[in-house]
Order: structure tokens, then sequence, then C-alpha cells
């Protein structure tokens, strides 16, 4: 078989958290409009959904978000070796470390076959790496972690454990939305890299670390730290025109978080995020970042070369302005994600475990018919 550059077009597992049909810009989670879902779900809810393929009812809603909080402290090993991390360290690197060391504090780290137990760990892991973002955003400013509280939800404990204060109603509400939309997407690449380490036998945590890895690439993960620096970047609104110019219009650079591997109609989560953007803008009174992002987002939409290659904004690219309005640092945006992601991730594992070995071929392009010299004659 011919190479297929990206595994592009290649259908590797039959899934059914997520389907994503990228010419019609749809995206559903086991059957649920992403639209409708963004609305009306909380992250609690879309946790239960792609681990079971339904929505929860009262009681498993309220025993899941007790589940997480219950399970959310950190050990303080952990906490002790974050803080001897040097502050420089990035924030996805300090994750992917501390969620690698928690497999070492979790009492069914090494089993490896019941799904179940598998589902209990990924709720763990769910809070726990709510926490360490937390934790590391108090850390990098001088500040003690604060501990997660058990009344409050993903979205609520982090906003609370990250400054300290009861939480923002519409900082919460938006973050959920945030953590919604991000929670899966199909056999993306981290996705993918969790699998193939599931498949080989391994635990949850290894499957995890690996998508933290994966997902740490700025062709994955890190485009929206790079759209928020790029917004920084232009610094005003009347700069917006010219550094198109000057950057896009000329071949230099391309706009971080404007077109899509899959979508090729408008992200229906970069549409739903813009109105949260633009609702946060106008509560905090920071609506400058988010009016820099809608210029330019105009001004690419009206250019031929975006129009011809049905180029959109992504998720990514608002989503950077939800995160940055919410007070977060650029280097924490790719953490967030892996927050949200936790739960796509741990869904691919679960569903993973006991499969095939993944072992895909590969053509062979190098040289044949080398002779061999003896290492003093070469």
């Amino acid at each position: 078989m011919a190479n297929q550059s990206g595994l592009e077009g290649i259908a590797v597992a039959d899934i059914a958290t997520s389907f994503v049909d990228g010419s019609a810009g749809e995206l559903i989670y086991s059957g649920y409009a992403i639209e409708d879902l963004a609305e009306n779900a909380t992250f609690e809810e879309v946790l239960f959904l792609l681990f079971h393929s339904r929505l929860p009812n009262r009681q498993e809603y309220d025993e899941l978000r007790a589940t997480i909080a219950a399970n959310s402290a950190v050990d303080a090993t952990v906490m002790q070796m974050l803080r001897s991390l040097p502050k420089d360290t990035s924030g996805m690197s300090a994750l992917r470390t501390a969620v690698s060391m928690l497999a070492a504090f979790d009492p069914d780290a090494e089993n490896l076959l019941d799904k179940d137990v598998a589902a209990r760990k990924a709720l763990r892991l769910t809070g726990q790496i709510m926490t360490i973002c937390a934790a590391w955003i108090r850390i990098v400013s001088g500040k003690n972690p604060v501990q997660p509280r058990g009344d409050l939800g993903v979205a609520q404990n982090f906003v609370y454990m990250m400054s300290g204060e009861e939480p923002d109603k519409t900082a919460c509400a938006a973050l959920d939305v945030y953590l919604v939309l991000l929670a899966e997407h199909g056999m993306n690449a981290s996705t993918f890299a969790a699998r193939v380490v599931t498949a080989t036998g391994s635990d949850l945590h290894s499957a995890i670390v690996a998508g933290i890895g994966a997902l740490k690439g700025p062709a994955h993960g890190g485009a929206n730290s790079a759209a928020m620096s790029m917004f920084l970047e232009i610094g005003e609104v009347d700069h917006v025109a010219p550094w198109f110019e000057a950057n896009i219009k000329s071949g230099k650079r391309r706009i971080m978080g404007i077109g899509h591997r899959v979508y090729k109609a408008p992200d229906p989560r970069a549409a739903i995020l813009k109105r949260h953007a633009k609702a946060l803008a106008a509560s905090s009174g920071k609506r400058k970042w988010f009016d820099i992002a809608d210029k330019l987002d105009q001004t690419a939409r009206a250019d031929a070369y975006f129009i011809q290659r049905k180029l959109y904004p992504n998720v990514d690219y608002y989503s950077a302005i939800v995160l940055y309005t919410l007070d977060l640092d650029v280097d924490m945006f790719t953490p967030l994600f892996a927050m949200a992601r936790i739960a796509g991730w741990s869904a691919h594992v679960i569903a993973q475990m006991g499969g095939r070995l993944i072992r895909p071929k590969a053509n062979y392009v190098g040289p044949r018919n080398q002779t061999w010299l003896p290492l003093d004659e070469r």
C-alpha cells in the first residue's frame, strides 16, 4: 500500500465517543450535537456521556461530581516536586511530569485489565489534573496552592483554586463551556498516542502522559497559545490591517488558529466560543483582545486566499481569548486543553483496553546492497 502521509484518510478504530464531519462542520458526542451540549451540559455530564454513551440521571451526576471532588487532592510529595521545578518550566512539562509521578501514589496504578477500575482511575486523574493546573499557576507566581473544595464542580473548583476566592459565575460558565467543547474530538493525534500506548497493555497513567506529550506540540494543542501570542503582538485593533498586509499577504506567516486539518467548513466549536469570548470580554471590561481577534477574523474571511481554501477559525482561535480573559497566562492554555481532553483520552483508553497491539507497516526507502568494510577501512 502506498504511504499515506500522516495516516490521512486511514481509519484505525471504530469509536462511539464522537463523530466529526469536517465538510459539514458537524461535531457530535455519542449522538448529541455539540451545540446542544455546549448550551446545556456541564463538563461532568459530558464526561459521563463519553464513558457510557448516555447522559447521567440526577443520582449518577451527583455521585460523579462528588467522586471527582473527593479525589482531586494531590499527594504532598507531588506538590513538593512541582515546587522544586525551575519556575520557567512550561506548564505542559510540569503537568506531564506530575501525572507520571501520580501513578506511584495511585492504589490501582498497575491494575491493567479491569475497565471499571480504569474508569475510577480516570475520575481521580480528572480531578488531580485540575488541581495540578491550578497549583502550578500559583506556584510560579510565588503563592501557595489552594486545596480543592468538595462542593464544587471541575470548572468552579479550578477557578476557586486558581484565585483563592469565591469563583465568579460568568468565568465558571465560560470555562465549563470550554471544557465541554474540548473534551473529545475523534482520533486526533494525542488520542491516537494514548490508544497506541494502551494497546501495548500499559497502564492508564502512561497512556495519559503520552497524550499530554502529543498535545504539547504546537501543531496540536499548542496552537491556542500561539494564537494569543499573535493577538498580543498585534496589540491594537487599528494594527490588524497593517499587520495582515505585512505578515499574511506577504506570505511570511500564517494566522494561528485559522484553518483545520479536518474542518473545511466553519468549526462549530469556534462559533460557540466566539459568543462566550464576547460575553466574557464585555463582563470583564477587557474588550480589546476580542476586538482584535474579531477584526482579524473578518479580514481573513474577506481575503481570496482564505475564501478559496475554506479556511475558518478553529477551536483554538477564540478559546485563546476566553482563557486570556480569565487571567490565565499564555503558557497555561495548553494545560487547560489537557484538563478538558482527559475526558476523551480516558474514554478511548478504556475502549482500547484488551485490544490488539497497534502495529502499522512502513515503506522502506533506504539504500540496499551496501558492502561491509572493516572499521579501519572506512
